[in-house]
């Protein structure tokens, strides 16, 4: 069992529960989450299992896709629905600005991170300093809005929206600024997952179906380490190239191997996926050290 599920996270579920119901359902203590979804929301979570754990960290950077809810007229102290209402609004906004104001969140933009979340200062979760009525400064991030795009607008007051975006990206933050530029306040009321880099909710499970599985279909549905990092260029080499790399030692490639250099790569032996390498382009040589050596 080494590899990634992608399952669908049901409401109500924090990332560390999905890892202890997995952790049960497969009878093994290695497994781990690729980045956490908030409890109120739903969809794609994968999930590494053995070795495939050792891959978590590179999904961390990948891009997101979220189908959200923007209600308008009322902001709450921790940006979505679960909160405390805080702020409210009579004004009304025409669709002509809803449409301006969303496109005005398109491409690189700072954002600062809300007090309800994981992120660390001084050591502190953030959203355990805010429980006790703390507020301390943040820092605004540079994030990278690819994609975002109004689906449904009912009354110029609730608002579902895709959205692809670069990671660190809270999308309840969007919701809550997105409401701030058009002077009536909002919250985030709703927020699936349907994408983490190539994992995709229409090829998820959930719990329902995963509880029903025996053994052996759960471990078929595991898919292979390196579907994870589809996203890095891939190098084929043969057998020569197994023992050393597998225990580690730098090897001189064939400069006149067309790859890229100085960057990570999926790295196979005769069609064997073997894990990840930095190739790397020094004095017209090219060398490949393994980073991490995945072989099943």
């Amino acid at each position: 069992m080494n590899g990634i599920i992608n399952f669908f996270k049901p409401a109500g579920m924090t990332s560390h529960d999905a890892v202890a119901y997995f952790r049960r359902l497969l009878g093994t203590k290695k497994v781990g989450h690729t980045g956490t979804l908030d409890p109120m929301a739903t969809g794609v979570l994968p999930i590494c299992v053995g070795k495939g754990t050792k891959v978590s960290e590179y999904l961390l950077g990948v891009d997101k896709e979220y189908i959200a809810e923007l209600t308008l007229g009322t902001s709450s102290d921790t940006q979505d629905r679960t909160g405390t209402v805080i702020n409210s609004s009579d004004e009304i906004v025409s669709e002509t600005q809803i449409k301006q104001v969303f496109e005005s969140f398109r491409g690189e933009i700072y954002q600062v991170p809300p007090m309800y979340s994981a992120k660390k200062i001084g050591g502190r979760k953030l959203y355990d300093l805010a429980r006790n009525g703390i507020e301390v400064e943040r820092e605004p991030r540079k994030i990278n809005i690819k994609d975002i795009r109004i689906l449904h607008n009912q009354d110029n007051r609730k608002i579902t929206f895709y959205t692809r975006c670069s990671k660190g990206t809270y999308i309840r933050t969007i919701c809550n600024d997105i409401g701030e530029l058009l002077g009536t306040y909002g919250h985030m009321s709703y927020l699936l997952r349907v994408g983490v880099g190539d994992f995709k909710i229409e090829d998820s499970y959930g719990m329902d179906t995963l509880n029903e599985m025996d053994k052996d279909a759960l471990v078929n549905i595991i898919q292979p380490m390196d579907n994870a990092i589809l996203f890095m260029d891939s190098v084929n080499l043969d057998d020569r190239y197994y023992k050393p790399l597998t225990n580690g030692v730098r090897v001189e490639l064939n400069k006149k191997l067309e790859v890229d250099t100085n960057k990570l790569h999926r790295i196979y032996v005769s069609n064997e996926f073997i894990g990840i390498g930095n190739i790397i382009e020094e004095n017209d040589r090219k060398t490949l050290k393994m980073e991490k050596v995945l072989i099943r």
